[in-house]
């Protein structure tokens, strides 16, 4: 059974917080209200880390917490500490409610954000400094999965050190697939210029949850040509409602249907909080979409 979650980006929550955030009581409602059962932790910190508070606002807007994301900056090392606190709160924020995805992004980084959508142009690492990027991401890889008990996966984010598809596909074939699975999100693979369904057909056996995000690619096509950076790119509105972009979204979900794939996919559409939207009404369309085509 597939089921249809949402996430706290979708309500511009990039970071534990912010003035222009809502509160995350209002996320959690709007994500009811909008007709969702399930939704991720967000940024750690921007939920409540205790147990008991979280689990009972859950509880009381009928949600199932089903993941969260380490988002930080694997690719510099003098961040490592961080790195690490984050991802061991992320894990116990996650035991304690019985989720299952932890989903590691290797944060936006100022040598990579003239260039998302770019890959032609994009800086590479040299030899030890992949090496050491890549044990960083496993080190948490195995972690997770040996001490916490849960499902990680690599997710690729425009303007982070994996954001193309060869990039991509070097850290799966470098790291151990039990410690490390995809986690895929449509909208970040079509910013990067690649084609989502075929990268689906290729990985279906090592993707274990899944992001729906659509893309604009008009202003796609804009913001890659004018070297837009990711979160003015956000507000812009590159990632737009469900079905309205170049995702072929009835394609991938018959491909989940094929592989027999079983969970959660969860919608992400990020945004400016601090822009006129109301989110809670673009993830009620978002979710009547995908009701549309049988999810």
């Amino acid at each position: 059974m597939i089921r249809i979650g949402n996430a706290p980006c979708s309500w511009g929550i990039e970071f534990p917080s912010d003035p222009s955030y809502p509160a995350w009581q209002t996320v959690l409602s709007d994500c009811a209200t909008a007709g969702y059962k399930g939704i991720e932790l967000g940024p750690i910190g921007f939920m409540p880390e205790d147990p008991a508070t979280l689990a009972d606002a859950l509880t009381e807007r009928d949600l199932t917490l089903i993941g969260g994301v380490v988002f930080r900056a694997f690719h510099d090392p003098d961040m490592w500490d961080d790195v690490v606190d984050a991802a061991k709160r992320t894990c116990k924020s996650l035991v304690a409610h019985g989720a299952k995805h932890l989903v590691l992004i290797d944060s936006i980084s100022p040598r990579r954000a003239p260039t998302a959508g770019r890959a032609s142009e994009a800086e590479q690492m040299d030899k030890a400094e992949w090496t050491a990027f890549r044990d960083r991401l496993a080190t948490i890889a195995k972690m997770g999965t040996e001490e916490y008990g849960l499902d990680v996966g690599i997710h690729a984010h425009a303007a982070g050190f994996i954001d193309f598809e060869p990039e991509l596909e070097r850290l799966l074939d470098e790291v151990d697939e039990r410690h490390l699975k995809i986690c895929f999100d449509t909208g970040h693979h079509s910013y990067a210029g690649y084609d989502p369904v075929a990268f689906m057909k290729r990985h279906i056996s090592r993707i274990s949850y899944m992001h729906f995000k659509d893309i604009d690619p008009v202003v796609k096509a804009r913001a890659v040509a004018n070297r837009t950076g990711f979160y003015d790119a956000c507000g812009q509105g590159i990632f737009c409602n469900l079905g309205k972009g170049d995702v072929d979204f009835p394609t991938v979900r018959q491909l989940l249907l094929d592989a027999g794939y079983q969970g959660w996919c969860t919608v992400e559409q990020d945004c400016d909080p601090s822009m006129d939207v109301r989110p809670v009404d673009d993830a009620r369309a978002n979710r009547e979409y995908l009701q549309s085509i049988g999810f």
